[in-house]
């Protein structure tokens, strides 16, 4: 199965010039006889510049996924090219009102699967999900989707296993982000991503290093290795309000191998082959089906001081 996964920098608030850059993509995606194209998280509203509008301004770039103009393009261009598109928005449900950070999938009949961000910090005036996705793709492979931070919980991946899923989709906005840890990022001068005509070569170091690349190296091969899944993860890329993602966008096998990858500092799109093949003995199939669930009562447990996404993600930024 050939798949692609996109890093672009999004503007924030611009759907239409979004809009247009994920068309420009799935053209080529499919020009190239690609399947399956996966865009970054809230990739037609932008991201980061969310945490600072009111709950009017994020009604006025919510869609529902019904009738959302911007949202239902990218549903009629999946049907145009014939091909599997996955896409982030700002989402409003149309039964209550709950705003959502969402992702959407859909192929030519229509939509796939919508996943609703599990761990939503970027706004109070946004709920987070409750429930898991899998949805079966026109080839009959079973995909999951996680956006960003829902990755980092590596129970939140085991569980989207466990429902079936061969392929996750891991669309992030991320990299380059003030999180707090001395080991975990931090944050890129945005001079570096300005002056990348001139001189490419330190943004792209910041890229490949322990503020992209090499963060993203200490857990996501882990989360495919170990349950024996594909992931494409797609990122943001660029300036991101005060923040510059790093792209890194990369296709994995279920051995945590790089399938393809780029750290280029430019909008940019890798596609790689999928092996199915590889899944049946590979390492994390094979342990979970060693797995011994009457000794993990543990895991359901609340613990002792809790703290939701939010507090964890700008407790430090206070």
């Amino acid at each position: 199965m050939k798949v692609a996964c996109v890093q672009f920098q999004h503007r924030p608030g611009d759907r239409q010039y979004n809009l247009d850059v994920i068309r420009r993509f799935s053209y080529e995606a499919a020009r190239q006889g690609v399947e399956l194209i996966v865009f970054p998280e809230c990739c037609l509203t932008g991201y980061w510049h969310l945490r600072k509008l009111s709950r009017s301004e994020l009604e006025g770039l919510a869609e529902t996924i019904e009738s959302g103009a911007y949202i239902n393009e990218v549903r009629s261009l999946a049907a145009e090219l014939g091909i599997v598109i996955g896409a982030g928005f700002v989402e409003l449900d149309s039964a209550d009102g709950t705003l959502y950070n969402s992702y959407a999938v859909f192929d030519g009949t229509g939509l796939l699967g919508l996943h609703r961000k599990l761990h939503c910090f970027i706004s109070e005036h946004m709920a987070s999900g409750e429930s898991f996705t899998t949805f079966m793709l026109p080839n009959g492979r079973t995909c999951g989707v996680l956006i960003c931070y829902d990755n980092n919980l590596i129970e939140n991946v085991r569980a989207t296993a466990l429902a079936g899923a061969e392929i996750l989709l891991a669309p992030h906005q991320t990299g380059g982000c003030d999180s707090g840890s001395p080991c975990a990022m931090g944050l890129i001068d945005t001079s570096l991503w300005d002056n990348r005509d001139k001189d490419r070569e330190p943004i792209e170091n910041e890229f490949r290093g322990d503020k992209g690349r090499g963060w993203l190296m200490r857990w996501l091969p882990s989360r495919a290795h170990d349950n024996g899944l594909f992931l494409l993860f797609s990122n943001g890329v660029g300036v991101d309000d005060n923040e510059v993602r790093t792209g890194n966008a990369m296709i994995l096998d279920p051995y945590g191998r790089i399938i393809e990858e780029t750290w280029r500092a430019d909008d940019d799109m890798v596609v790689g082959e999928l092996d199915f093949s590889l899944r049946a003995s590979s390492t994390g199939v094979r342990w979970m089906r060693a797995r011994r669930p009457e000794l993990y009562s543990v895991l359901s447990e609340q613990p002792s001081e809790r703290e939701t996404t939010r507090e964890v993600r700008f407790e430090h930024l206070d």
